[in-house]
């Protein structure tokens, strides 16, 4: 399993469904969906800032992700969703070392 950091803003069509209903769990509808592809959420706030909320999820792959953020993104009641990926900086940096024994910059 990967984590993913999901991030995005709600529509215009959301906001009014929240203001319809202020008691709707968006995060038990979240983790309802992504439950149907194999994916864990781990966490869900809705935040202060540039997004409206933000979670993290525990996914097989990126494409499982991915296609959550598919399913949402279509529904219209989300827009400017974002997905990062959790790395390993280890990993990442004994690779950059690795390559960076064989090599030459240009001069």
């Amino acid at each position: 399993m990967s984590k993913f950091y999901v991030m995005g803003n709600y529509t215009p069509k959301a906001l009014q469904g929240f203001i319809k209903n202020p008691s709707q769990d968006r995060a038990a509808a979240a983790s309802e969906l992504s439950k149907t592809i194999g994916v864990t959420l781990a966490s869900f706030d809705i935040v202060r800032g540039q997004y409206d909320f933000i979670a993290a999820v525990d996914a097989p792959n990126f494409e499982s992700t991915a296609a959550l953020k598919m399913v949402v993104v279509a529904s219209g009641n989300i827009e400017n969703l974002t997905i990062l990926e959790a790395v390993d900086m280890k990993n990442i940096a004994t690779l950059a070392s690795t390559s960076m024994a064989g090599y030459t910059p240009p001069s």
